[in-house]
């Protein structure tokens, strides 16, 4: 056994328990891991249970081609192949490598249904081309460790176990058995940075230092170990500063130096998978440590924000103005719903013949009773209000609505995400907090029961 297919065994062995996906483009580095695999396959050494998935993303005119080629291999081998079309389309700040890499990923990861190891053909040449683009952006250690062998994605392991493996040991290998491969021509197109790095840079460090893959693949490693350290010093952080979920309390994390605060930060947005912080950012939010309690400042990151409200910073999304939705609510006796905008859930709507029936609160599920409308009144769901003084069912004098809401410790955000329920103009409770007196329901006459069911984002 070459040492190709026995670094493949060695790899892969701990997932026989789980189908094998396999990443093939039909380039030379995925046909030699599909001809290694196919080895270890007649040999018994593997499960049979490997399905090839190719990724058509129809970014060249030999797309097709391509597509022929790596179904025409596996039928050779007779090995399942599943072929998926995207659609990749440039945008504003984003490569068009990034893009590609994104959309056959996530092809990868619907190929089948439960946990799979999903294996691909990189390379140690690969992992000195990914620390170089690292570095070229200004990564710290994360970025720098560049490839790990096993990276957890979701319900499926991203398995490289080939990153001991040179690209010169891969070209050995297929022209020792006589392979064939694609040659994608944008390979050599230099706008692209990593092809810039593999097709000029590289070739010159690798004259000058001939050993210079494996010095980047150590330095890599130590980087990883520091990223390591980095992470447990982060938990240790995160269990002190860390309120409920998405939520971190102002006054430990006051008492974090610098470092350890962007430490914690980075590993916290990680947690949720969110866009990294930038040294500026990061600076930002630090600075929200020092707000004055009345403030509420923000600070966004890709599609969520970091809010102060008081004494804690929440990780949200970057909502929706839902202060122009609105919706009428007819014919209650047929348990009418409404789906509410931007994920805020949804809500349902029924008559219920008296007040002895229990209403239920939890994570999920909030219920509220309250009194029949009269038929001149029209039901209304709404997001906009004209800041009316109510007496909520908790309240023994009335108050505008801004200041129970701010009693209520609502964060400011939230207050704009409320459904209120109003009877023509007049408004009747603000689902999720709390009725208006007049309008509780009565013991032993018919009421209006309102479920809102709380997507919980």
């Amino acid at each position: 056994m070459n040492k190709i297919e026995s670094t493949l065994l060695s790899a892969i062995s701990k997932y026989q328990s789980m189908p094998l996906v396999i990443a093939y483009s039909g380039g030379v580095d995925s046909q030699v891991l599909l001809h290694a695999l196919t080895q270890l396959m007649h040999a018994n050494k593997i499960s049979p249970s490997v399905i090839v998935c190719h990724v058509n993303h129809g970014l060249s005119a030999n797309a097709q081609a391509w597509q022929d080629f790596a179904q025409a291999q596996c039928q050779l081998r007779n090995i399942p192949i599943k072929v998926c079309q995207v659609k990749v389309k440039a945008q504003a700040q984003q490569s068009l490598e990034a893009l590609a890499r994104d959309a056959r990923y996530s092809a990868l990861h619907n190929i089948v249904d439960q946990p799979s190891a999903i294996i691909t053909g990189h390379h140690s040449d690969d992992q000195a081309e990914t620390f170089l683009l690292a570095l070229k952006r200004g990564s710290g250690l994360k970025g720098l460790s560049a490839m790990a062998n096993e990276t957890p994605i979701g319900k499926d392991l991203l398995v490289r176990p080939l990153l001991t493996i040179s690209r010169a040991e891969i070209l050995d290998y297929a022209q020792t058995h006589n392979l064939r491969w694609i040659e994608d021509e944008s390979n050599l197109d230099t706008r692209f940075d990593r092809n810039f790095i593999r097709n000029e840079i590289m070739p010159l460090l690798s004259q000058r230092w001939p050993s210079i893959v494996n010095t980047i693949k150590r330095s890599s490693e130590h980087c990883r170990e520091g990223q390591l350290l980095l992470d447990e010093l982060a938990l240790e952080d995160l269990e002190l500063c860390q309120s409920k979920p998405k939520c971190l309390a102002v006054e430990p994390l006051v008492e974090l130096s610098v470092a350890r605060f962007n430490n914690l930060i980075r590993y916290f947005l990680t947690q949720y998978h969110c866009l990294m912080a930038s040294t500026e950012q990061l600076k930002q939010l630090r600075q929200q440590l020092n707000a004055n309690n009345d403030k509420n400042p923000a600070v966004k990151l890709g599609e969520h924000y970091i809010r102060r409200y008081k004494e804690h910073l929440y990780l949200t999304p970057d909502y929706q103005d839902v202060s122009q939705w609105q919706t009428n609510i007819d014919n209650l006796n047929n348990h009418a719903s409404v789906d509410l905008p931007d994920s805020l859930g949804k809500l349902f709507f029924s008559i219920i013949k008296d007040k002895t029936e229990e209403v239920l609160t939890n994570e999920k599920t909030i219920e509220h009773l309250v009194a029949l409308p009269t038929k001149s009144q029209q039901l209304t769901i709404r997001f906009n209000h004209s800041n009316p003084s109510c007496l909520p069912d908790y309240r023994n004098h009335s108050r505008q609505l801004k200041k129970v809401l701010q009693e209520l410790n609502v964060p400011p955000w939230q207050r704009k995400r409320i459904p209120f329920l109003y009877y023509g103009d007049v408004l009747v409770a603000a689902i999720g907090h709390f009725v208006c007196q007049e309008f509780v329901a009565k013991v032993d006459e018919p009421s209006v029961k309102i479920t809102l069911l709380e997507n919980n984002e």
